[in-house]
């Protein structure tokens, strides 16, 4: 079953660049489906996947034969291309000598750790995240009726240009909606995981993406060997979702010194896992600007690691949860996330910057717009954004706080 692609209207629009186009993200977010989607409805293209050991060894060992046997096609589909050691270095053959055809390859892991190839593709290569889905990808597949209602109210919020306008929603409509969010938050947004009906099926396809993720990319592609290490790092993440890391902490667990560690969070952000997001600051005598927070890429592959699949009602990360789902939805939408604190504690969760406009983002359990927060109050009064977010349950009206408007939205418009 395939799930439409936001991605798919982009890939389609830059079919008539020249330069190569490659699509990176998670194993298991659709690139494959995506890739095969777009071949399949393209005259003279075909679709070569470097799991196959023939392509793989032809294309390294004989780039001049891989070009006769398939660049007689206008479009060519390379799926799996992390498998190709220097593999930019046949990218960049193929390009400048073959002008007429078209590239799209896509990898598993971000191209600068696995292919290593922009450093022989500078000018020649688009590169395009391809993420899990995000909820209104989500809710194209699962209630197709409620994503119009969704879309009609997302039109209100515009993050690329830091602009919002107050949407009332009904009460109903808002309780179906966060419904599906939380379902959402639960399970994450991988397509299979999505598709697949029990629960059973989706904690399978979850835990199958998992140990893929370090048979693949962390023993076959990067040639680790301390995985268990790794694996106890990942788990004590999953744990801090939202809070700042502790470097020392943190090597107590995995074992690993102070420089083996960042290396590995690295990867882990290269590998699509999880990702650290600095703090904003313009003041280093007030503000701290240090140690970065974590956030994982999919809250079910998170929740697979903690191993509770609970509803959001009874749990006591309930809102690690929220924050960490406004973070993954902030990214799909290629917003430069950071979050904000000051050495009197006050912290806004995420601000998102735009030149010189500043956009913090709050996640809330409960608002009530008499007690407005503490935090949220001291970043306008050093800032003066033009905007600001409050997302909750509910939709509340918005309220003025100096010269910046305070929206109350509900979390699945974000």
């Amino acid at each position: 079953m395939y799930i439409k692609r936001k991605l798919e209207k982009t890939i389609l629009r830059y079919l008539k660049n020249p330069e190569i186009l490659a699509v990176v993200g998670p194993r298991q977010s659709g690139k494959t489906t995506l890739l095969k989607k777009i071949q399949i409805n393209l005259k003279n293209s075909i679709f070569i996947s470097f799991e196959d050991i023939d392509n793989l060894a032809l294309f390294q060992h004989d780039i001049k034969r891989f070009a006769e046997k398939f660049l007689h096609h206008k479009y060519i589909f390379i799926d799996e291309f992390q498998y190709a050691k220097q593999g930019g270095k046949g990218l960049k053959f193929l390009f400048d000598t073959y002008p007429n055809c078209k590239i799209i390859i896509s990898g598993s892991s971000a191209i600068d750790l696995t292919i290593k190839a922009i450093k022989f593709l500078v000018g020649r290569v688009f590169v395009f995240n391809l993420y899990g889905l995000d909820f209104e990808e989500y809710l194209s597949f699962r209630d197709p009726a409620l994503l119009k209602i969704y879309a009609s109210n997302k039109k209100h919020l515009n993050l690329k240009n830091l602009k919002t306008t107050n949407t009332e929603i009904d009460d109903n409509i808002n309780r179906r909606l966060m419904h599906l969010a939380e379902n959402f938050i639960i399970w994450g947004g991988y397509p299979q995981v999505a598709i697949v009906k029990s629960k059973e099926e989706k904690n399978v396809v979850l835990k199958n993406i998992y140990n893929t993720y370090f048979l693949r990319d962390i023993k076959d592609t990067l040639g680790l060997i301390d995985d268990y290490k790794l694996s106890k790092l990942i788990e004590a993440l999953a744990i801090q979702i939202g809070q700042l890391v502790n470097y020392h902490e943190l090597g107590q667990i995995s074992g690993y010194d102070y420089l083996t560690l960042k290396k590995y969070l690295n990867i882990l952000d290269k590998t699509f896992i999880c990702q650290a997001i600095r703090p904003f600051f313009s003041n280093r005598r007030k503000e701290i600007a240090k140690n970065p927070k974590i956030y994982f890429f999919d809250t079910g592959l998170r929740n697979l690691i903690v191993q509770n699949f609970s509803p959001l009602k009874i749990r006591g990360d309930k809102g690690q949860l929220y924050e960490n789902f406004i973070f993954t939805q902030l990214i799909k939408q290629d917003l430069a996330v950071n979050y904000w604190r000051d050495k009197k504690q006050s912290e806004s969760d995420f601000v998102i910057k735009q030149g010189q406009e500043l956009l913090p983002i709050e996640s809330k359990g409960v608002v009530n717009k008499s007690r407005f927060p503490k935090s949220l109050a001291n970043f306008i009064k050093q800032y003066h954004p033009a905007n600001a977010i409050i997302l909750s349950d509910s939709a509340l009206p918005d309220v003025k706080l100096e010269k910046t408007l305070v929206h109350f939205l509900p979390r699945w418009i974000i």
